[in-house]
């Protein structure tokens, strides 16, 4: 499972509410191709979905093995939540899918945790979040990640939870102002529940942070997303 460099090269793919992007990366987790995007079908039923990761996949070159961050909770590559997709996604077997599909084997987790591998230093207690269509959360303690903690389905303030206040939808109704000091609140509720040494903020809305950061909060780039492709075969290679 090499190429003639006699390296692996990891098919990354991120499943958005929005868009679905697609990058291959050396067995370092460097990309060897420029990101690819196409807007995530809509309807966004598997089949669809399955379909323009296909179409990216073609256009990517020579891979050997797949990666996928998916927006929900990922088990045993079944995913089980998909609350900015479509209901279908409940209980579809992901992984043995998309490997059928590519005739590849693929490995699927939540999209926040894989940008979280991303991003994370693998030292103490680090929190990744994403602001996108909805809200992902990661976890990580010395590296090691705390699976599936969809934090962004709890609740925040005024009865609503964090991506309630803060999905994409919000942030066009309120204004990048109101929007930002929402954001303020919520790093500082954040720190006082999880008293992380490091706070990660990701997406594509990251661009629109326009706050003081805390010193320990950083922000990250939205290709993080598939960097962290690489991190779910680490226990693998050859």
């Amino acid at each position: 499972m090499v190429d003639e460099n006699g390296s692996i090269r990891t098919l990354s793919v991120d499943i958005g509410g929005s868009g679905v992007k697609a990058m291959v990366l050396d067995i370092t987790g460097n990309p060897l191709t420029e990101r690819a995007r196409v807007d995530t079908p809509q309807p966004a039923k598997p089949e669809v979905v399955i379909n323009a990761i296909a179409v990216l996949a073609a256009a990517q070159g020579e891979f050997h093995r797949v990666s996928v961050g998916f927006p929900g909770v990922v088990r045993c590559g079944v995913t089980e939540t998909a609350v900015n997709l479509h209901p279908d996604w409940i209980g579809f077997d992901l992984e043995t899918v998309l490997s059928n599909r590519l005739k590849k084997p693929v490995r699927a987790i939540n999209d926040a945790d894989m940008q979280g591998f991303g991003a994370i230093a693998g030292k103490g207690v680090e929190l990744v979040i994403t602001l996108g269509t909805g809200f992902g959360s990661a976890l990580f303690v010395d590296g090691k990640l705390v699976p599936n903690m969809e934090m962004g389905h709890h609740p925040f303030r005024k009865g609503e939870t964090y991506e309630e206040q803060l999905k994409r939808a919000e942030l066009e109704k309120i204004g990048e102002k109101r929007w930002n000091r929402r954001l303020e609140k919520a790093i500082a509720s954040l720190q006082k529940l999880f008293n992380y040494d490091y706070l990660y903020i990701g997406g594509g809305e990251a661009v629109k942070v326009n706050i003081q950061l805390p010193l320990n909060v950083k922000l990250i780039p939205n290709v993080t997303g598939l960097l962290g492709g690489i991190a779910l075969w680490r226990d693998r290679e050859s």
